[in-house]
C-alpha cells in the first residue's frame, strides 16, 4: 500500500495534453453544438407563444378632509404597510366569486384557451389504468385555466399589487387583467357601502337608547340639586361659596375698624399721660367742644402775650389769664379722655360685630361642608350626563354622515387602479435567446467534460513527476520568498543553504532523528515543563493530529489530566464548542465535553467561523491551565490568517508541526508569520510522511 501511495505521488496531470485533446475534437464539438441549436430553434418555432399583460392596484385609504366623518380624526398616513392587509387583498383578487364575475364579463367560456381541459400527463396515465378522473364542469375548467394563467403579487416594500395575466392573445390578456382590477374595485366599493349601511342601522338603534339615557342622567342631576339645595349663583359659583366669601370679607373689615379705633385711643391716652399737645390729633380736633376750647385758649394766649409786654408776671391780670389758660388745657384733656373713651366703645362695638360674623362664618362652613360632600355626588352625576351627551352627539354626527354616504353611494373603496394593462408586443414565453444560450452552454460543457473524463480515464495525460521539476519549483519559491526575508540574516542563511542543497538530491533524514522531536516534546509535557501547548502546522492538519495523539497518550500514561481545544480545524461539530463560546452563544461550562476521567475536549462548535475579536477563548485556556495538567490547543495552519492571535498573552509554548520533507523556505516563512503575530516558536516538530514511521 505504501508503494502504491508513493507511485501516486510520483505522477501528475499534463494540462497541455488535456487542452490538446479538447482542441483536436473542437470541430466535432462545434458541429454538434450548432446542430443542437438548430434543432432547438426548429422545435421552438412550433411552440405557441404566450403574451403577458399586467394591471396595478394601489391599496390606501381614500378618505380626506371633505369625505371624512365629522367626528373622525385624520389618519397619520395614507400608505398601508400592513402585511396582513396586503395578503388579504391578494386573496380577495384570487377569490372564486371575483373570477366568476370576470369569466362572465369577458365570456371566457367561449374561448377555447380557457374552456378546454388540455392535456394532463397524470390524467392520461390514470385513464390508461382505467381510473380516469371525474369530468369537471365548464366553470371549474375555466376557473382552473384562469388561475393557472394569472399571477397576483405585491410589489416589494410598497402598497401596490400587480395582476399578471398570460394568454396566446395579447389583447385578451390585457382585457382580462383590466377586468380583474375593475371587478376588485367594484367589489370593494360595494363592501364599503354595505358596511356603511349596516353601521347606519346600528347607529340608529344606539341613538334611541342614548337619548333615553341622556334624559335620565340630566334629570338625575337637576333633582339632586333641588333635593340638596345645591344652587348656583353668578359666575357659576354656589350660593354657599358666595356667602363664605361675603362673611369673610365683613370679618376682615370689622377687625380692621376695631384695631384702628383701639390704636387711636391708645395714641390719645399716651399723649395725655405725657402732657403733649393734642392739637395735632385728628380725632381731638374733629370734636366741636374741643374746637371751641382750643379757639378760646388761643384768644387768651393772644391776650396774655399782648399784656405781657406792659405788665409784669405778678400782675393780677397776667395771673388771671394764665389761670384761665390752664383751666382750658384741663378741659381739653378731659374732653380728649371722652374722645378716647368713645373710640374704646367703638372698638368694643366692632369686636362684638366681628364675633357675630365669626359665628355666622362657622355656621356657613358647616353648611358649605355638607354642600361639598353633596357636590362630589353631583359632579359624578354631571360627568355621567356629559359623557352620555357627548356620546350621543358623536353618534348623531356619524349617523348623519353614514346616512348621506348611503343615500348618495359616496363611499370610496380602499383600492384604485394606478396602471391599466396594455397589449404586449413581445411574447413572454418561450424566451428563445435564453433557451438557445442555455442549450449551447450545456452542449459545450457536456462534450468538453466527456473529452476530459475520457482522457483522464485512459491515463494518457498522467506522466511521471521528474525531480528536475521539483528543483525548478524550489528555485521559484526561493526567488519569491527570499526578498521578503532580506532583512533577517538568520533566515537568509537558511534560504542560501536550502538553495544549495536543492542542487543535489536532498539526503534522507533519519527516521529516528525525526521521531526524537516528538519524543522530546512529549517528555517535556509529561514532566510538567510545558503546561499549555499551542500547535501550528504547515500542512492541512494531519501532522497536528499525530502530535495531539502522542501527547495525550503519554500524558494519560503519566496519570496527568489533559484537555484538547480545537481552534483550527474549521469543521462545525454537533456539540457546542469554541466558536459558540466566542460568539457568546454558550457559556464556558457548556463547551466542555468530557471524554474520560482525566480527558476532556473543546470542539470547534456549530458556527463556521471563529470570532477573532473575542477574549473568551484566551480566558478559557488560562482557566483550563489552572484545572488540567496539560492544555493542548490546535490553532490550525501557520500564517497571517492563523487563530494564534486569539491566545495572545497566554503562558504557552508555540510548537510548529512540519513534515520531514518540508522545505526550509516554508519553515522559515512560517516562523516569520508566527513572529509577525507576536509569538515566538518554542519548538519545531518534524514528522515522517507516514504514521508508521512515527510509531
Amino acid at each position: 500500500m505504501s508503494s502504491d501511495f508513493e507511485r501516486a505521488e510520483d505522477v501528475r496531470m499534463d494540462v497541455r495534453a488535456l487542452v490538446a485533446a479538447v482542441l483536436s475534437r473542437g470541430l466535432r464539438i462545434l458541429l454538434v453544438t450548432v446542430l443542437l441549436l438548430v434543432a432547438t430553434a426548429a422545435i421552438l418555432l412550433f411552440v405557441p407563444k404566450s403574451y403577458e399583460s399586467s394591471a396595478s392596484l394601489l391599496v390606501e385609504p381614500r378618505n380626506n378632509i371633505y369625505t371624512r366623518a365629522a367626528m373622525e380624526a385624520p389618519s397619520s398616513g395614507n400608505v398601508v404597510n400592513t402585511e396582513a392587509l396586503m395578503s388579504s387583498q391578494i386573496e380577495l383578487i384570487k377569490s372564486r366569486d371575483l373570477l366568476l364575475e370576470v369569466v362572465d364579463s369577458e365570456n371566457l367560456r367561449s374561448v377555447p384557451e380557457f374552456s378546454n381541459a388540455g392535456f394532463s400527463p397524470v390524467g392520461f396515465l390514470l385513464r390508461l389504468i382505467g381510473r380516469a378522473p371525474e369530468q369537471r364542469s365548464v366553470d371549474e375548467t375555466v376557473l382552473g385555466n384562469l388561475a393557472d394563467r394569472m399571477t397576483v403579487i405585491r410589489e416589494r416594500d410598497s402598497a401596490v399589487i400587480s395582476i399578471f395575466v398570460r394568454s396566446t392573445n395579447s389583447e385578451l390578456a390585457a382585457r382580462i387583467a383590466n377586468a380583474i382590477a375593475a371587478a376588485h374595485i367594484k367589489r370593494r366599493a360595494a363592501q364599503s357601502l354595505t358596511d356603511t349601511a349596516d353601521a347606519t342601522v346600528w347607529l340608529q338603534q344606539e341613538i334611541e337608547k342614548l337619548r333615553t339615557q341622556v334624559k335620565a342622567a340630566e334629570t338625575a342631576v337637576a333633582n339632586y340639586k333641588v333635593d340638596n339645595d345645591l344652587y348656583v349663583g353668578t359666575n357659576n359659583v354656589s350660593v354657599t361659596d358666595q356667602q363664605l366669601s361675603v362673611v369673610t370679607t365683613q370679618i376682615a373689615e370689622a377687625q380692621q375698624r376695631k384695631n384702628d379705633a383701639e390704636s387711636r385711643s391708645k395714641v390719645i391716652r399716651g399723649m395725655i399721660a405725657s402732657g403733649q399737645s393734642l392739637d395735632g390729633v385728628n380725632d381731638v380736633r374733629n370734636s366741636v367742644v374741643i374746637q371751641s376750647l382750643l379757639q378760646t385758649k388761643a384768644n387768651l394766649q393772644a391776650d396774655l402775650a399782648q399784656k405781657s409786654t406792659t405788665l409784669l408776671s405778678n400782675h393780677p391780670t397776667i395771673k388771671a389769664l394764665k389761670a384761665q389758660i390752664g383751666e382750658l388745657t384741663r378741659q381739653i384733656s378731659s374732653e380728649a379722655e371722652r374722645v378716647a373713651d368713645a373710640l374704646d366703645a367703638e372698638a368694643k362695638v366692632e369686636a362684638g360685630l366681628e364675633q357675630r360674623l365669626r359665628d355666622d362664618l362657622t355656621r356657613t362652613k358647616l353648611t358649605a361642608g355638607d354642600a361639598a360632600k353633596g357636590s362630589v355626588t353631583l359632579d359624578g352625576l354631571a360627568r355621567e350626563a356629559k359623557a352620555q351627551r357627548d356620546l350621543l352627539e358623536n353618534y348623531l354626527a356619524k349617523y348623519s354622515d353614514a346616512t348621506s354616504r348611503t343615500a348618495s353611494n359616496a363611499a370610496l373603496p380602499d383600492v384604485r387602479i394606478v396602471s391599466e394593462a396594455a397589449p404586449s408586443a413581445e411574447p413572454a414565453a418561450p424566451k428563445i435567446p435564453l433557451i438557445l444560450g442555455a442549450v449551447g452552454f450545456v452542449a459545450l460543457a457536456l462534450q468538453i467534460g466527456a473529452v476530459l473524463f475520457g482522457e483522464l480515464m485512459s491515463g494518457r495525460v498522467l506522466v511521471e513527476r521528474q525531480r528536475a521539476a521539483t528543483f525548478e519549483e524550489d528555485d521559484r519559491l526561493y526567488e519569491e520568498e527570499a526578498p521578503a526575508f532580506a532583512d533577517d540574516e538568520r533566515i537568509d542563511d537558511e534560504l542560501e543553504h536550502a538553495v544549495e542543497s536543492s542542487l543535489a538530491p536532498p539526503p534522507a533524514r533519519p527516521v529516528i532523528a525525526v521521531a526524537d522531536d516528538l519524543a522530546e516534546l512529549s517528555a517535556a509535557v509529561s514532566a510538567h515543563q510545558l503546561r499549555t501547548v499551542l500547535l501550528a502546522s504547515l500542512d492541512d492538519g494531519a501532522g497536528t493530529l499525530v502530535v495531539i495523539d502522542r501527547l495525550l497518550e503519554d500524558a494519560l500514561m503519566a496519570d496527568l489530566s489533559a484537555v484538547v481545544v480545537d481552534a483550527g480545524s474549521g469543521e462545525p461539530s454537533a456539540a457546542l464548542g469554541l466558536t459558540d463560546l466566542a460568539a457568546e452563544h454558550a457559556d464556558y461550562g457548556d463547551v466542555m465535553q468530557r471524554a474520560g476521567d482525566n480527558l476532556a475536549e473543546v470542539p470547534w462548535g456549530r458556527l463556521n467561523s471563529l470570532d477573532r475579536r473575542s477574549s473568551r477563548p484566551l480566558t478559557m485556556v488560562e482557566a483550563l491551565a489552572d484545572i488540567y495538567h496539560v492544555v493542548i490547543v490546535d490553532t490550525g495552519r501557520a500564517g497571517m490568517a492563523s487563530n494564534l492571535p486569539l491566545f495572545s498573552g497566554a503562558r504557552a509554548t508555540v510548537v510548529l508541526v512540519a513534515s520531514a520533507d518540508s522545505h526550509p523556505v516554508a519553515v522559515g516563512a512560517a516562523r516569520r508569520d508566527i513572529t509577525a503575530l507576536g509569538f515566538e516558536v518554542g519548538r519545531v516538530v518534524s514528522l515522517p510522511t507516514t504514521r508508521a514511521d512515527v510509531a
